[in-house]
């Protein structure tokens, strides 16, 4: 069930805590989005990963219950956007846009001038989201990483 505009004036935006991190992996269930919990995604890495100076980690809050999430960290040159998602129950009401401006304009404030993001090819509604958002799709790139594991 959708819900009308006018419920939205009582989200708050706020920095994910570790104490949000239960109700994280719930939200992340419910929402569909992929995660490591072995990985990148455990209690520990993302402990370690918000001690840095370079994460902007944010969460949205709709009377005490978390139906948004996205990461952003930078290095020095490039911000990038990872983990954006949003309640099923309340997409296309511009929560992702609120969570992908507060974190572009986190990355300006600090001089980063490029922000972006890697999708999955098969994750479409993420491309046209962020197209949507006015992020360009570069077809001539390729990605490659070397992992310690799958896990990760």
């Amino acid at each position: 069930m959708k819900t009308d505009h006018k419920h939205l004036s009582n989200i708050v935006i706020r920095k994910f805590k570790m104490e949000d991190y239960k109700a994280l992996i719930t939200f992340w269930n419910n929402a569909k989005l992929p995660y490591k919990l072995k990985g990148r995604d455990s209690y520990d890495k993302i402990e370690r990963e918000l001690k840095q100076k370079n994460a902007i980690f944010l969460v949205v809050e709709l009377h005490g219950k978390l139906v948004g999430s996205v990461f952003g960290t930078y290095d020095g040159r490039k911000g990038w956007i990872n983990r954006l998602a949003v309640d099923p129950n309340f997409r296309k009401q511009g929560i992702a846009r609120m969570l992908v401006t507060d974190v572009e304009n986190r990355f300006f404030e600090l001089g980063i001038d490029i922000v972006a993001c890697l999708i999955e090819d098969w994750n479409t509604k993420s491309m046209q989201a962020f197209e949507r958002l006015g992020y360009n799709k570069h077809s001539d790139i390729t990605y490659l990483s070397k992992r310690k594991n799958l896990d990760v």
